[in-house]
C-alpha cells in the first residue's frame, strides 16, 4: 500500500454498500481510539445517517455473520474482527499527508549531529515508537561494500581477535580458536596475505576468491596459516551479516495487557523480534512492496500471532536500491491514518541516509 496512490476518499469495498460500510469504518475508529466494543445507541449519535438503534442492530448482525464483527461478551457491544480490520484498511481507511512541520520534524531527528549511524538508527526507532504509541523497528543490513582491511591481533593462549574494517569505516570484531603450536609471525602472515588480496573486493567476493586461490595452491602459505585465514573469513557468515534490527518501545505492547494468555503471546513476540530469521523476514517484506504494506495478525508470517499488526516500507536509496526496513508493530487497533505516512516518510529519509 502506497500512500501517495490512495485517495483520501476512498470507494466502499465489494459487498458493503454505505450504510453497512459507514458502520463498520465508525466501530473500527472507536475500536481504534477506546478498544471497547461499541453499541447501537452509541452507532446512532456518532453516524452522519439517520439511523435508528434497531436498524443498526440488524446491520451489525450481518456485518457479525460476515466474520467482520464480533461481540466479546453477552453486551450489544461490538468490535472488529482481523478480517474487519483488514476490510476497513484496504477500503474505508482515511488519511492524509504529513505536514510540512511534521516533515521536518522527523528529518531533524533524524540527522547524524556528530552521532553513529547506529545511534541515528535507534533513534529512528525510538520515534517510531513515539509517534506511534506502539514498538518501532528499523534494520538496516550490514554492508556488503568493499573491504578495506583485516587484521589478526593475538589473545593469549589460542584465541586472537579479528577485526575487519569497510571501506565506509565500519569496523566489526570477532574472536576466533588458533591452532595448537600457531608461531605468533603466523597471524602477521594471515592478515599480511589478506589484505593484499582485498583490491576492492567485498567479503563475499574476498571469501571466493581465497577460498579459489587456496584449492589451487597458488598461495605459499603456511597450513597454519592458512588454517587462520580460513577462520577468520568464516566468522563473518552470510547469516551473521544479515543486517541489525533496532526496536524501541517493546514496553508499549504490554500497555493494558490483563489476560495471562495475551501477556504470554507478547512475550513470544518478544522473543521472536531477536531472531535472524526475523530480520531477514522483515526485509522480505520491504523487498516485495513499493511502498507501504500492513499485515494484520498472522498475514506477514512474520509471527504468525493474532491480536498484531505490521507496517513496513522498504528504505531505498535514490537509485532505488533497498537498503532496509521500516515499520512499527502494535495491537490491531493501530492508528493506521496517523501511522502509515509516518513510516512512508522515515522510510525515505533513511533510505537516502543509508544510500
Amino acid at each position: 500500500m502506497n500512500p501517495g496512490t490512495l485517495s483520501s476518499r476512498p470507494a466502499l469495498p465489494p459487498g458493503l454498500d454505505a450504510r453497512s460500510a459507514a458502520i463498520l469504518r465508525e466501530i473500527v475508529e472507536q475500536y481504534v481510539e477506546t478498544g471497547e466494543p461499541v453499541g447501537s445507541r452509541t452507532l446512532s449519535r456518532r453516524l452522519p445517517l439517520p439511523l435508528s438503534p434497531a436498524t443498526i442492530r440488524n446491520v451489525m448482525a450481518d456485518l457479525t455473520e460476515a466474520g467482520l464483527l464480533f461481540s466479546p461478551h453477552a453486551s450489544a457491544g461490538r468490535l472488529p474482527t482481523e478480517k474487519g480490520v483488514r476490510l476497513f484498511v484496504d477500503g474505508l481507511l482515511q488519511f492524509g499527508s504529513l505536514s510540512e512541520d511534521e516533515r521536518e520534524t522527523i528529518t531533524n531527528s533524524l540527522e547524524m549531529r556528530g552521532r553513529s549511524l547506529q545511534d541515528t538508527l535507534a533513534e529512528a526507532s525510538s520515534m517510531l515508537s513515539g509517534l506511534s504509541s506502539a514498538a518501532g523497528l528499523v534494520l538496516a543490513p550490514k554492508s556488503d561494500g568493499a573491504v578495506k582491511h583485516i587484521e589478526f591481533v593475538a589473545l593469549g593462549p589460542r584465541r586472537a581477535l579479528v577485526i575487519l574494517v569497510g571501506a565506509d569505516g565500519q569496523v566489526e570484531n570477532r574472536v576466533i580458536e588458533t591452532p595448537i603450536g600457531l608461531p605468533p609471525s603466523a597471524l602477521v602472515e594471515a592478515g599480511n596475505y589478506l589484505n593484499a588480496q582485498l583490491a576492492g573486493r567485498s567479503l563475499e567476493d574476498l571469501r571466493a576468491h581465497v577460498s579459489a586461490d587456496m584449492s589451487a595452491n597458488r598461495s605459499e602459505l603456511h597450513h597454519l596459516t592458512a588454517e587462520i585465514v580460513a577462520s577468520g573469513l568464516a566468522t563473518w557468515s552470510d547469516v551473521d551479516r544479515g543486517g541489525t534490527l533496532f526496536v524501541r518501545g517493546q514496553a508499549r505492547l504490554l500497555a493494558d495487557v490483563t489476560e495471562i494468555e495475551r501477556l504470554s503471546t507478547i512475550q513470544m513476540l518478544f522473543e521472536r523480534l531477536e531472531t535472524q530469521e526475523t530480520m531477514l523476514r522483515l526485509l522480505e517484506l520491504a523487498q516485495e512492496s513499493d511502498g507501504v504494506r500492513i499485515f494484520i495478525g498472522a498475514e506477514s508470517g512474520l509471527f504468525g500471532l493474532s491480536g498484531t499488526s505490521v507496517v513496513v516500507a522498504p528504505a531505498r536509496t535514490e537509485s532505488n536500491r533497498i537498503v532496509g526496513a521500516i515499520g512499527v508493530i502494535g495491537p490491531t487497533r493501530l492508528n493506521y491514518g496517523r501511522i502509515i505516512p509516518v513510516v512512508d516518510y522515515t522510510a525515505r529519509v533513511i533510505g537516502r541516509m543509508l544510500g
